[in-house]
């Protein structure tokens, strides 16, 4: 039986669920689950990261590694993690970018985070024996600092999504439509009117058993949730949130800086950012469940806030374009570009895609998580 076939019939036994539960099972199902089984990175595959586009991306991540490690004392050793590395690429670009810097590599304890079966033979492959792998961050190993890379982890962490209506909040499930296939639905967060059962999910949502309970789902909802308008939809992560918190109590106790980067949002704002990609296309999510990947949009935000609760210095939020900028990177285009003229195009569109407002220049941002003691290479501004 599919991932699709058991979900319908996990719903109309138990109930609709929640996105956060659709979005993981999507994603990590053992037997069918995107990453547990398929993940297929790349231009001939479903979706390219940065990493993928360009060598450029991963150096001059290893340049801001390097000056970082220098801003932290030059500790040896210290551990270098990546968490949700994809194939391996940026780590390996930017340990090529290392070798500029002998005593930082011979301090280096590398480590990669990645659930992912599949993508971890890759990462074997392209990198060797030189890294140790880790399911979770709290099994790489405390007692010396870190320096944290994720790039394009946050989209694959679950939001709850909740819809402002006319009555109040809801938050969106998914249940079973009148012809028996996936369908999205609301459950209200306001009680029922006394008297009446309330069936609790409307627009697809079968009614019995609940995806959580209002009280539940209301300590989600965003502070400034009145401001907006009937038919906006709202998206929080803890399990985003979460993770920036895991991330800094481990930077406040042992000292270090994580760079985050994704595509997402840098001011708190309304809308649906929920979708399924596959072969480099937009498809419903509803029909293509472990076949596609699924993401959402990262909170940087929320992130950010989490961080600072937690203790840690955190923003500010740049956007990739100025962050790859401010690096050198067009210095370095054209350093490749006088080495091998024969790829100056391929190295202008590599530019483009990287740092254009129409690709991912301004919609992927660009966050750092620091101690307390720390002020990281463009980040000098955290609070």
């Amino acid at each position: 039986m599919s991932l699709l076939d058991r979900l319908k019939a996990q719903i109309a036994q138990d109930g609709p669920i929640g996105a956060p539960e659709f979005f993981t099972r999507c994603l990590h199902d053992p037997r069918d689950g995107y990453y547990a089984t398929r993940p297929d990175l790349g231009a001939s595959g479903d979706f390219i990261t940065a990493p993928l586009v360009s060598q450029m991306f991963g150096e001059l991540i290893g340049l801001w590694v390097i000056e970082t490690w220098t801003r932290m004392g030059r500790p040896a050793p210290f551990r270098l993690v990546e968490m949700g590395p994809g194939d391996g690429a940026l780590m390996s670009d930017l340990l090529r970018a290392a070798r500029l810097a002998p005593d930082f590599l011979a301090a280096t304890d590398v480590w990669l985070v990645e659930v992912s079966q599949p993508l971890k033979a890759r990462q074997a492959e392209r990198l060797g024996e030189r890294p140790r792998w880790a399911s979770r961050l709290d099994e790489v190993p405390g007692g010396a600092p870190m320096i944290l890379v994720a790039n394009e982890l946050l989209d694959c962490l679950p939001a709850r999504q909740f819809v402002r209506t006319k009555d109040g909040w809801a938050e969106r499930v998914i249940g079973l439509g009148e012809d028996g296939d996936l369908a999205f639905g609301l459950r209200s967060l306001s009680p029922p009117p006394r008297g009446g059962g309330g069936r609790g999910a409307t627009g697809g949502g079968s009614s019995s058993g609940p995806a959580s309970s209002p009280s539940d789902a209301s300590r989600h909802l965003p502070p400034q949730g009145e401001d907006f308008p009937v038919g906006a939809v709202v998206e929080t992560s803890p399990a985003q949130a979460a993770l920036a918190s895991e991330i800094a109590h481990r930077l406040v106790t042992d000292g270090g800086a994580a760079l985050l980067i994704d595509y997402g949002r840098a001011e708190p704002e309304a809308g649906d950012t929920l979708q399924a990609v596959q072969n480099h296309q937009k498809v419903d999510p509803l029909k293509t469940a472990g076949l596609a990947d699924l993401t959402v949009w990262a909170d940087f935000p929320s992130v950010v806030a989490a961080a600072r609760d937690t203790g840690a210095k955190a923003g500010p939020i740049l956007t990739q374009g100025q962050f790859l900028v401010a690096l050198g990177i067009l210095d370095r285009a054209e350093a490749l570009a006088a080495r091998q003229p024969e790829k100056t195009d391929q190295i202008g569109r590599q530019l483009d895609r990287l740092l254009g407002e129409a690709q991912m220049g301004t919609l992927f941002k660009v966050a750092c998580l620091c101690a307390p003691d720390l002020s990281p290479p463009l980040f000098e501004d955290a609070t």
